[in-house]
């Protein structure tokens, strides 16, 4: 970016660089969510997925409560005052920053997204305390070397981070590739860090998964997989998980009556010793 560039001509640059006619999953997340931040392909990927596993709607709200949980727990009673969210998607409500900043106002937050229309919304769309910040930056989940140097302009990485890393790492097709990006982002980050994951998993509906996984795949947006629970245990290797392990997001810790149905996303929480 030359010294001349705007702000405005990043966003222009964005808006142009935007695909109408490819669906894309954090869209599809924002359709199935009951946004309107989508266009007639991600609808229509979206309802054809649907036809495999009708469910899917559920696992994307459970997610997010995941995603709420989490983050009001490493706010709270593990004390973090610092959230790196990569794979930030579309904003809605309960983001990271409403939420942490909720429980202690000088958080501070940093969101990674690699899609132009996420980072369009975020910069429009998502604010920050006085005594806290938020920041957003654009950049890849297979980088974590650039995330963590771009992170490190809002967030002391000498102090304890929480990394959320919420349907993201199925988008790293080589599970190896995908346990080396969190090992590279856990080494910079001192003991007393989290990482909050969520995955899609085989665990549930294990085949209408796999089908609805290779009908994306064939439809030309960015491929994904599926993991199992053995798989997702590699990615917490080098943390010590929180109970209650790695189970279906709607599982982790749950706050409402009756006994949560389990969603095709796992989760899991844990902290660097």
């Amino acid at each position: 970016m030359s010294d001349s560039t705007t702000p405005q001509d990043e966003g222009v640059a964005r808006v142009n660089r935007l695909r109408t006619d490819v669906s894309h999953s954090a869209r599809i997340w924002n359709y199935w969510l009951g946004g309107k931040d989508n266009y007639a392909v991600d609808q229509e990927v979206g309802d054809q997925i649907l036809s495999f596993v009708p469910a899917l709607p559920r696992s994307a709200v459970a997610d997010r409560a995941f995603l709420a949980r989490a983050v009001r727990h490493l706010a709270g009673e593990a004390g973090v005052r610092q959230f790196l969210d990569i794979g930030t998607g579309l904003p809605t409500a309960e983001n990271t920053h409403e939420v942490a900043q909720r429980v202690e106002p000088s958080s501070r937050i940093v969101y990674v997204d690699h899609d132009p229309l996420v980072l369009t919304h975020a910069h429009a769309l998502l604010t920050s305390t006085r005594e806290g910040a938020t920041d957003y930056i654009e950049a890849d989940v297979h980088d974590p070397e650039t995330i963590l140097r771009r992170a490190g302009e809002t967030l002391d990485l000498e102090r304890p981070v929480a990394v959320t890393m919420l349907g993201i790492l199925n988008f790293v097709m080589d599970t190896d590739e995908a346990v080396s990006v969190v090992d590279r982002l856990l080494d910079a980050l001192p003991s007393g860090s989290y990482l909050a994951l969520s995955h899609p998993t085989t665990e549930v509906d294990g085949e209408a998964m796999t089908q609805a996984v290779e009908y994306w795949n064939s439809q030309g947006s960015a491929p994904m997989t599926l993991r199992t629970r053995d798989e997702l245990t590699r990615f917490f290797d080098r943390v010590e998980l929180l109970e209650p392990g790695i189970v279906s997001c709607s599982r982790w810790r749950p706050e409402g009556p009756g006994e949560p149905v389990e969603v095709t996303h796992f989760a899991g929480v844990g902290r660097k010793p």
